[in-house]
């Protein structure tokens, strides 16, 4: 396992980063819209029993090595027992890997632990989650968590937080343990030109190769193809389908949106598996990540899409999704007449962290609110066996 320095003393846990350069600087990195209501934690039932860690395909004592773009190769003297992960898209790999959560995401809020009700004998209890991210995300924190690896792209710690260095990283890989990562949710930061992103499954593939679980990512690889399999016959034809605007509501009231071009990355996964018509992405208006700005509701009349998506409102219930947000457009003057509003197409769009499993609940709750799809689109069973290495 992870052991004491040896005299030398340089590193508390050995391990080797190597065959990429940091991409450090000043570059603004994606700052969170500046209204924001997820802040409610949820507090679920006992995680599903997982087994020890370092249950899977390789001896849990054994050294290994695992590479990731931009951190290169990292070796492990044994499997970490304790982790810290930047996001929810993470943190739901470690939950299907039957791991314990991570002690720390940046922001906790926006970890939805809620969807997991839509899996019967899965739930997790995130009530002492730490969220890095307090004005600020400080070293000391690291230092206090102790964790045996940090799951995040170090240049997302670099570029989106004040006071971080290609030092401060080395510091506490030094001190601490390891960063392993890539920001994979989203494409959109020019300091990630330089380097490869991952799809969903690949970082999931990456993860399941740390913590020496590979066999239960071949068993969601499986769950991932059948749903895709059953997904297809759900999707209408390019012509029955209608053209969706993606954008991040601000309040409980909204008047002004941040507008969201269908993308790259884990976030927009579900909505490219269901081959949605991005209504904003040839009406001229700009993506949020490159303007940061907001758009009113006259600017959202005149792309007039046939369905909203609404971000920003996962940590309500659906019920009350519609009883604040659709009944503030309902009644406001202006957004009454938006066609999506008439027909009674507002929906909730889906969270931007997603992993193996709450791709699969967020994908098939969208495909009934966009397309009617009744059916179950897979096999809630088989993920419980695969989260308990019943593979």
């Amino acid at each position: 396992m992870f052991g004491e320095s040896d005299d030398d003393g340089l590193t508390r846990r050995t391990y080797l980063a190597g065959g990429a350069t940091l991409l450090g600087g000043a570059l603004a990195g994606c700052t969170s819209p500046a209204t924001d209501d997820e802040t409610t934690q949820t507090t679920g039932a006992p995680t599903t029993d997982a087994e020890t860690a370092g249950s899977g395909d390789t001896d849990a004592s054994a050294s290994y090595a695992v590479s990731m773009e931009p951190v290169g190769a990292v070796e492990f003297d044994g499997v970490p027992e304790t982790w810290v992960a930047n996001n929810g898209s993470w943190a739901d790999m470690g939950v299907a890997l039957g791991l314990e959560p991570p002690e720390a995401l940046w922001l906790t809020s926006r970890y939805h632990t809620q969807y997991y009700d839509a899996i019967d004998g899965l739930s997790v209890d995130k009530s002492g989650m730490v969220s890095l991210f307090q004005d600020g995300v400080s070293k000391e924190r690291f230092l206090d968590l102790d964790a045996d690896i940090h799951v995040m792209d170090p240049n997302f710690l670099m570029n989106r937080f004040e006071g971080w260095s290609e030092k401060d990283v080395a510091e506490i890989e030094e001190r601490v343990a390891p960063l392993f990562g890539n920001c994979i949710y989203a494409q959109h930061y020019p300091w990630h030109d330089d380097y490869r992103y991952y799809t969903l499954m690949e970082g999931f593939e990456k993860l399941a190769q740390v913590f020496q679980r590979t066999d239960r990512y071949e068993a969601f690889e499986s769950i991932h193809d059948d749903f895709q399999s059953n997904l297809a016959p759900v999707v209408p034809s390019a012509g029955d389908r209608p053209e969706v605007a993606v954008v991040w509501g601000i309040g409980d009231q909204p008047t002004e949106f941040y507008p969201y071009v269908i993308g790259g990355g884990t976030g927009f996964k579900h909505l490219r598996d269901l081959n949605v018509r991005d209504a904003l992405a040839e009406s001229g208006v700009k993506d949020f990540h490159g303007t940061r700005a907001a758009i009113d509701v006259e600017t959202l009349l005149n792309v007039d899409p046939e369905v909203l998506l609404l971000r920003g409102y996962e940590a309500k219930t659906d019920a009350e999704f519609r009883n604040t947000v659709v009944a503030s457009l309902e009644d406001h003057a202006a957004a009454s007449n938006l066609t999506a509003v008439q027909n009674g197409d507002v929906y909730r769009a889906g969270g931007l962290y997603q992993g193996p499993i709450t791709n699969l609940v967020l994908t098939e709750r969208l495909a009934r609110d966009l397309y009617g799809a009744e059916e179950t689109l897979f096999d809630r069973e088989r993920v419980v066996a695969a989260v308990e290495g019943d593979v």
